[in-house]
């Protein structure tokens, strides 16, 4: 069981560490706030970007690797 349980923390270590790396910095979008008009048209379908799916992955695989790594300070 406690073999299980690592060896799925090993996996969402190396998908939480993948996805964080293929986002984009926020210096990225600094651009685009000093124009101001592309601002407010961009911020429309923000939540529909790559990035914005990639963030929320990241809460998300980072939750799950929270879980399992209290789950391992249980079982041992």
């Amino acid at each position: 069981m406690i073999t299980v349980v690592i060896v799925l923390q090993v996996l969402c270590g190396l998908a939480l560490s993948a996805i964080v790396l293929t986002q984009s910095g926020k210096s990225a979008g600094l651009s685009g706030t000093i124009g101001g008009v592309a601002d407010s048209f961009l911020s429309k379908n923000k939540a529909r970007t790559w990035d914005a799916k990639l963030a929320k992955a990241t809460k998300w695989v980072a939750a799950a690797f929270l879980v399992l790594t209290l789950a391992i300070s249980i079982l041992l």
